[in-house]
């Protein structure tokens, strides 16, 4: 499956953004999705995961209550709506997708196969 995130700018502390991530060439509701963010020198962290289906939902604790992960597997899509963001959520996000990861492995992005190529968001203090 191929992935393209989109969404991504400049925004104010307090301010929100939704991020984008549109599959194609897959059956996208056979895939785990889930979005990272990465900062320049730093390791890729996790943010959040949806279940293939929508039902279940994890969050780190950095973005909980703040980030909500949603999916349209009508339209192939997995959605990140950022509220509250803080200068800290400055970072490249990347969705990711895998068919066969299992759950306790879902923060971890060395377990995904799927990524797409990241969109930059960047909050302003």
């Amino acid at each position: 499956v191929q992935l393209q995130a989109s969404g991504g700018g400049l925004v104010q502390a307090g301010g929100s953004l939704r991020l984008s991530c549109a599959a194609s060439g897959g059956t996208f509701s056979r895939y785990r999705m889930a979005w990272f963010r990465q900062d320049p020198g730093k390791e890729r962290e996790f943010v959040g995961y949806i279940e293939r289906r929508g039902g279940s939902t994890l969050y780190a604790d950095s973005v909980k209550g703040r980030f909500t992960i949603s999916r349209d597997n009508a339209k192939n899509t997995v959605y990140l709506q950022m509220n509250s963001l803080k200068p800290e959520d400055t970072a490249v996000y990347y969705c990711a997708a895998d068919a066969n990861i299992i759950y306790s492995s879902i923060s971890d992005p060395d377990r995904y196969a799927n990524w797409g190529q990241g969109t930059l968001v960047t909050v302003s203090s």
